[in-house]
């Protein structure tokens, strides 16, 4: 008889999820989009929960599905040498290209801004990076218990204090919503989506898996069927309490203009309305948690990075790598935050179809037979799109003209490709391409039986 777990467990699972996948960083962007997205907030919101959470709990699902050993072993499926590019760029986003120095920025922008003066803001900035980038450095190098019993007090204080703001937002509003700015006046449902994105928490989702996954196994259940099951109950847990703080975040953010005006960033939104509500205590309150929460996600994610790299790299030793990473993770953060995310939209604009067709493949691989003709031609198609997409995303975020070489191909692709211009041009010819490759797959392999 198949073992089966109770409610209990998948919840402690499903909690555990929840504390890898939500991040201090996280809480900006829903902020963000509320202020921006005014009155159109439920279209962006919709939007914004189909690629901030329902892409994370695929992607979990995938890697149980899949049976891989980890996301390495699953891009292998392509092709070894992809596998290992397209690995080691998804740790690199997650880690110290984007990720790991919004950490920095964020806690700064939420935990040290708005307790001093704007004609020190920068000089503030690059002491306290350095400070907290040393201090993860430290304790990346000397990881101890400590980190992990921080993260498991601060995991619960983040959502209650947060549940007490979105509850005190609902009862005693700060003020009417106001008008959708930007893209969000005609286009809120794909801004939301793009702006999911930002998260990062789907590329993340392709690493975190493998984690819940020997969780799983190690509470007793060895079966595909039952990993599976197991994986997607306490997903949906850790999906739902997401789900439920974003919407709220959101509304926070959408209330709030009336009072504070449009920020550049989510991160002043959160420290304001503390303050709003509960004065300078709150402020402080939120400022602490919040810049501990970032340094727990700091150091969890130099660790990954610098445990990866050292795995394909062996001969240079995790110390360096880590070395590495915190100062160049001290480095982009002094850019500041409205910087990091503006530069990381176009990576993610690249990185996100290709993760989203790899979930895809996973999904519908035994239809296929496993067929790598399918996965190659898949992965080759969205490649051609998304790469277009993030050279243009770019210019636009640069500011400039597109390259010239890139004219042609963006109007062709604006002509023939359906939603091209809402950032899902990849979607359709991918489709196309797996269906017409699968059914050429599944020829083969029954001309291949039969003879």
């Amino acid at each position: 008889m198949q073992k089966t777990l109770p409610f209990s467990s998948y919840l402690v699972i499903g909690v555990m999820l929840f504390a890898l996948f939500f991040g201090a960083g996280n809480l900006i962007f829903p902020a963000q989009l509320g202020q921006y997205a005014g009155t159109n907030i439920w279209p962006a919101v919709i939007g914004f929960l189909i690629t901030g959470v329902g892409l994370p709990f695929l992607g979990i699902l995938a890697i149980g599905f899949s049976g891989s050993s980890n996301l390495q072993d699953l891009a292998s499926r392509i092709h070894p040498v992809y596998a290992v590019i397209f690995t080691s760029l998804l740790y690199l986003t997650i880690g110290p290209f984007f990720a790991a120095p919004r950490t920095g920025a964020v806690a700064f922008d939420v935990g040290i801004s708005p307790f001093i003066s704007e004609e020190y803001t920068q000089i503030g900035l690059i002491l306290f990076t350095f400070l907290f980038f040393g201090i993860t450095l430290w304790l990346s190098m000397n990881p101890a218990k400590l980190v992990d019993r921080i993260g498991k007090i601060l995991s619960p204080a983040i959502i209650i204090l947060l549940l007490v703001l979105l509850f005190m937002v609902v009862v005693k509003p700060m003020g009417a919503i106001g008008s959708p700015q930007d893209a969000y006046v005609d286009g809120a449902f794909m801004k939301g989506f793009i702006e999911g994105y930002n998260t990062m928490d789907a590329l993340a989702s392709l690493v975190f898996g493998i984690i819940v996954i020997n969780v799983i196994r190690s509470m007793g259940i060895t079966s595909k069927r039952g990993i599976l099951a197991a994986t997607a109950k306490s997903g949906a847990v850790a999906t739902a309490f997401l789900a439920i703080l974003y919407v709220g975040i959101a509304y926070l953010g959408a209330t709030s203009t009336e009072a504070f005006g449009l920020f550049d960033t989510g991160g002043p939104v959160l420290s304001a309305t503390a303050s709003y509500y509960f004065g300078a205590f709150g402020s402080v309150m939120l400022a602490v948690i919040i810049l501990l929460a970032c340094l727990t996600t700091s150091i969890g994610l130099m660790m990954a990075c610098g445990e990866y790299f050292h795995s394909i790299m062996p001969k240079i030793s995790y110390k360096i790598f880590v070395a590495i990473f915190t100062t160049f993770c001290f480095i982009v953060a002094n850019f500041g935050l409205a910087n990091i995310i503006t530069y990381s939209i176009p990576v993610l604009m690249f990185l996100y179809p290709l993760a989203v067709v790899l979930i895809l493949l996973t999904f519908t691989s035994p239809l296929f037979n496993h067929s790598r003709l399918v996965y190659v031609s898949a992965t080759v198609v969205a490649f051609m799109i998304s790469s277009i997409d993030g050279l243009k995303t770019l210019c636009q975020s640069l500011e400039i003209d597109n390259f010239v070489w890139m004219a042609p191909i963006v109007s062709l692709y604006e002509r023939v490709l359906p939603l091209y211009s809402d950032g899902l041009g990849w979607l359709l010819p991918v489709l196309a391409v797996m269906l017409v490759t699968g059914v050429v797959a599944r020829f083969l392999g029954n001309s291949a039986a039969q003879n």
